[in-house]
């Protein structure tokens, strides 16, 4: 059995909860998977007071059961989630357009993340390894050849991890459902699948000027790319 993550109520997925998984294999291959995720908490205006809502998309990645999320200390987001404010952190990666033989029967295929909690300040010892870890989700073997971030740069960044102990995903990975009666129409219906396609990195003019080969881990790279999820049979 799949180590579970313990439910909250903000965690059970109510509405189509055949779609919930609540295992820590399936998030974090989501989060894994993923580049962006969305942040949303409740900022103040700086003039009234008044709170409001905000989401706002932000580079992510993981290590253990942490996510991370990295930015210039000078940040409004970066400093309200740093005080502590509660966030809810989202991940979707799109998997396929579900045509159903009627219009309100047609779907999506997705996986996705939700995470609660609040985000804790990586320490400055701490953040190095962290921000290598960063470099290697982008492309594994970038870090070795890239210049590592210095004390000023190091000192200017803040650095947040946010626990994945409240989390769940969401997947749906089948095709259309027609409603009762539906099935006969004389309708296409099936799935459009989409999936991430990694393109032949281009060099910038002077790399181009340079006549600099193609790094290895960068070839590599190009080459792995992301499988297509699997679909279950309707």
């Amino acid at each position: 059995m799949k180590p579970s993550i313990a439910l909250s109520e903000r965690t059970t997925v109510h509405r189509a909860s055949e779609r919930g998984h609540h295992d820590r294999e399936t998030v974090h291959a989501i989060v894994d998977a993923a580049w962006l995720c969305h942040v949303a908490f409740t900022d103040r205006d700086a003039e009234t007071g008044e709170p409001y809502p905000v989401s706002l998309p932000t580079a992510c990645w993981r290590m253990g059961d942490q996510v991370f999320i990295h930015g210039s200390n000078g940040s409004r987001m970066m400093k309200r989630l740093a005080s502590g404010a509660p966030v809810c952190l989202s991940v979707t990666l799109l998997d396929g357009m579900v045509l159903a033989r009627s219009a309100f029967s047609h779907s999506m295929n997705y996986r996705s993340v939700v995470v609660f909690g609040q985000f804790e300040v990586v320490p400055e010892t701490d953040k190095p390894a962290v921000l290598d870890a960063f470099m290697d989700h982008i492309a594994p073997g970038r870090r070795m050849e890239a210049r590592p971030g210095d004390v000023h740069e190091l000192k200017a960044t803040t650095v947040l991890a946010l626990s994945l102990a409240e989390a769940s995903a969401k997947i749906r990975a089948w095709g259309p459902h027609d409603k009762e009666g539906d099935e006969s129409l004389p309708v296409w219906a099936g799935v459009l699948p989409l999936r991430e396609q990694r393109l032949a990195p281009v060099p910038d003019a002077r790399t181009a000027e340079q006549g600099r080969p193609l790094p290895e881990y960068l070839s590599a790279w190009l080459q792995a790319q992301p499988a297509a999820p699997a679909m279950n049979k309707d």
